[in-house]
């Protein structure tokens, strides 16, 4: 007789997060369509749509206007990064009193390594973690759980039934109960990715399963679509660690601030945030990407280069540079948003010397790499408003504390 095999990752998905927490934490909010948007302007878009907003057809990306025509009763909520950081932080020491966290994926998803004992009882488990985090958070900010055989077939299982669900795939169930869905509804299957399918012949997620994994690694060109078939037959395929390769930080801007000289403000504050971080992680950066993005859809990079810095001054220098050059060249026209990235990074004690170093710039970059140090620690202990290099006042409250996919903005960073 064969030996019964269990599922053994969780994978927790909370259901319209950021819309969710704000009518959790305001009371007054619950039962209303809220939609939380980046910055409190007419001019801007959705990130996030509570349940009650989204039957009228309002989502990531409505633009406010559009999103007031279909729903005149919506609530728009600037939102909060250091708010849902901490509410993040409560959560995961929640669900570690059910089960050990494996991995933080974004701000509201978390995978799960289940003992063999976890997997047996799946569903009084995932009952259990849904319990704890009504009554230690709250009824409102629910969460949808996924169990499977690895991480990517228990996110899938996550989405199945959301929101407030369960879904646990075994054997069996596979590949029969995936057919439903979209090859976009799999997660990283982009809309290039679905194309690069289609044009080998893909249009569903039968012709994905019966793709052999030699043929997935030619059409992804990559290692990864040969992991992501072996995944979706059920087999345990690990997620290779990350290397950091950036630090970088985006804005889109308000009308009033996009003139050039505003949007060069902008662009400071989003590279002395970017620094911050480099040096918490002991990074250097030796090369810097400034774009700038017009309502269009069009977007013009420029490229600068230095020699391996971690200090403040020199990432202004070469920003200030990228800026001038920009606006000469006439790109300073209908931006609409702007975005600066610390690249080409090496480990902060490899100081690589310049054939050409003097004694004097050495001693002025070692002291500007103490002003900024400086400046860090005194951030830290008197707030972020305490110093600053120019000035510190950004296109909303947020500047360089986004909570993007991947990355939880650190309390320093608040």
């Amino acid at each position: 007789m064969r030996k019964p095999v269990y599922a053994e990752k969780l994978y927790l998905d909370f259901d319209s997060f950021f819309a969710s927490a704000e009518q959790q934490l305001i009371p007054a909010l619950q039962g209303r369509p809220v939609a939380v948007v980046p910055l409190d302007s007419p001019h801007t878009s959705v990130i996030a749509a509570s349940r009650q907003a989204k039957p009228f057809g309002i989502k990531t990306g409505t633009s406010v206007r559009d999103a007031r025509e279909k729903c005149p009763d919506i609530v728009f909520i600037a939102a909060r990064p250091d708010v849902y950081v901490k509410l993040h932080n409560r959560i995961l020491e929640t669900i570690e009193r059910c089960v050990p966290i494996a991995a933080v994926r974004s701000i509201d998803e978390v995978a799960c390594h289940l003992l063999e004992s976890e997997a047996r009882q799946a569903q009084a488990l995932a009952i259990r973690i849904k319990r704890v985090l009504r009554d230690e958070i709250g009824p409102i900010l629910t969460c949808s759980i996924g169990i499977s055989f690895n991480e990517l077939l228990a996110k899938i299982a996550a989405e199945m039934d959301k929101p407030d669900g369960f879904v646990l795939l075994d054997h069996s169930d596979l590949p029969g109960k995936l057919t439903g869905l979209e090859l976009r509804d799999l997660p990283g299957i982009s809309k290039g990715m679905e194309s690069r399918l289609e044009q080998s012949g893909i249009t569903d997620i039968k012709g994905l399963w019966s793709l052999a994994p030699k043929h997935a690694r030619a059409i992804w060109n990559s290692v990864e679509g040969e992991r992501f078939v072996s995944a979706l037959h059920g087999y345990a395929v690990e997620k290779p660690d990350t290397v950091k390769r950036m630090f970088g930080h985006g804005r889109n801007l308000p009308p009033d601030w996009r003139a050039p000289e505003k949007v060069l403000q902008c662009a400071r504050l989003l590279t002395l945030s970017a620094a911050r971080r480099l040096r918490r992680s002991h990074y250097r950066a030796a090369a810097m990407s400034y774009t700038v993005g017009v309502r269009r859809d069009s977007r013009v990079t420029l490229e600068g280069e230095f020699r391996p810095a971690r200090d403040d001054r020199s990432f202004l220098d070469c920003l200030s540079a990228l800026h001038r050059k920009m606006v000469e060249a006439g790109e300073m026209r209908n931006i609409s948003s702007v975005t600066v990235v610390l690249h080409n990074l090496s480990a902060e004690e490899e100081d690589g010397k310049d054939l050409f170093d003097t004694g004097e710039s050495v001693k002025q970059r070692v002291q500007w790499e103490s002003v900024s140090d400086v400046i860090d620690k005194i951030r830290v202990r008197h707030g972020s408003k305490a110093l600053n290099l120019g000035p510190a006042q950004g296109p909303g409250d947020y500047i360089g504390s986004k909570i993007a996919f991947g990355r939880i903005p650190e309390p320093e960073d608040f």
